[in-house]
């Protein structure tokens, strides 16, 4: 595979403003991708993209990053089948962020928890003056040890 991506323009004008597609690694070699619904605009997930699985996404239109847990490029829905099909492809204005609109096949869930979103908890305040993480309530919609096996 080829790489396609220049390097950074390094007039600030041309990398906000400009069309070509130079986006900006972090020192690991990352770009940050958050990950939404492309029909309800729900945030699914957020995730890591080196050059090749930008490149993959690019080319295959569906969804590939990097797993900085298991140091691997990782075809998202590979083992789930819940495979996410890119309908957009977004950049921020200087190229260090991706944005990813997606429809996911399978269960619809993007989550390893069997959850659609990886975000299904929130933030409260208790009585106290502490916080805790609250659950939206919302089930999984696939049993995770059936599908990845017991952790």
């Amino acid at each position: 595979m080829t790489d396609t991506f220049s390097a950074p323009p390094s007039d600030k004008a041309r990398l906000e403003e400009g069309s070509e597609l130079t986006p900006r690694f972090d020192a690991a070699g990352l770009v940050t991708a958050v990950v939404t619904d492309a029909g309800d605009g729900a945030v699914l997930m957020l995730a890591h993209m080196n050059a090749e699985a930008l490149q993959l996404t690019i080319e295959t239109g569906l969804a590939h990053y990097w797993s900085r847990s298991r140091d691997r490029l990782w075809k998202k829905g590979e083992t789930s089948g819940n495979m996410q099909r890119v309908e957009e492809i977004r950049l921020d204005c200087d190229q260090d962020a991706v944005l990813l609109k997606v429809r996911v096949t399978g269960h619809d869930a993007t989550c390893h928890t069997g959850r659609r979103s990886c975000f299904y908890r929130r933030v409260e305040k208790t009585a106290g003056g502490g916080v805790h993480l609250v659950s939206d309530a919302e089930p999984p919609k696939f049993d995770p040890d059936q599908v990845y096996g017991k952790n």
